[in-house]
């Protein structure tokens, strides 16, 4: 039994050299030459070519344009998406419509088609639209999560009634009481939603590829897959496009870990 803390420490640690190891070596790849990122043994300290590389990318992907795009798109559609999600869910948890079931069961059943199916619809729709190579090609696609909707959906089923029509005979409108009470109570399950689909977003590239076809208007890994040659590949800047773009997605997580933990174990729990 004495030798059971440090086998268990050994094994804890050797867990997270597994998980942090790739992240430290990307870092240090980052500010490397080609030269340095392929030498045998890896150099775990840092280079000195960070700025040569940051200029690289500048030159050959306009990295701050890249930058703002996917902030942008990945900020709107993450906003968006939060949005849509808690008042469908709402109306499908407190509101008893003619075709509430029906118009559910549609919902849910979008969850099983592919994505790649519905990109030719989807992008006939943007061409007749005219909204080809912008930012509402990107974001309109999604605004619209089923799986936010159904997670609202049920997350809001265990909220006691009485609660809201309290609310409502003091005088409260549908919006306030949303704002005032909804979303307070069910901030975990909000922040947990929020980080889910601001990774997605941010990470997205099959469709982006698709629908941008002006280089100032890509998103970082659209623009990191330029970088890839068909006969040479700088990966020095590869690898420090990779690491800028794991850089906001961790320090998101960092930022709502609580609450995006509180969200899972909530959902969880509620029936």
């Amino acid at each position: 039994m004495k030798t059971r803390g440090p086998l268990l420490t050994l094994l804890l640690a050797g867990a997270f050299g597994l998980c942090v190891g790739p992240f430290y070596w990307l870092a240090m790849a980052a500010t490397q030459d080609d030269r340095d990122v392929f030498s045998w043994p890896p150099k775990l300290l840092p280079g000195g070519h960070l700025l040569d590389n940051l200029q690289g990318l500048q030159e050959s992907v306009g990295l701050a344009r890249v930058l703002l795009n996917t902030v942008v798109v990945a900020g709107v559609q993450t906003v968006g998406a939060v949005v849509v999600s808690v008042l469908a869910g709402y109306a499908f948890a407190k509101f008893d419509f003619r075709g509430r079931r029906l118009f559910f069961a549609l919902l849910l059943s979008t969850l099983v088609i592919p994505d790649t199916v519905m990109l030719i619809p989807i992008f006939q729709m943007m061409m007749e639209l005219g909204l080809i190579d912008t930012y509402q090609s990107v974001i309109l696609p999604g605004l619209v999560t089923p799986f936010g909707i159904f997670l609202m959906r049920q997350a809001l089923r265990s909220m006691p009634d009485e609660l809201l029509d309290a609310a409502r005979v003091d005088g409260a409108g549908e919006l306030r009481v949303l704002w005032r009470i909804v979303v307070p109570v069910n901030r975990p399950i909000i922040a947990a939603l929020a980080l889910f689909v601001f990774l997605g977003s941010w990470n997205q590239f099959v469709w982006p590829l698709i629908a941008l076809r002006s280089p100032e208007m890509f998103t970082l890994p659209v623009a990191t897959a330029t970088l890839q040659g068909l006969s040479t590949t700088n990966y020095g800047q590869l690898l420090l496009a990779s690491a800028i773009a794991a850089i906001p997605v961790m320090a998101l997580f960092l930022v709502l870990q609580r609450q995006f933990i509180s969200g899972l174990l909530a959902g969880a729990t509620k029936e």
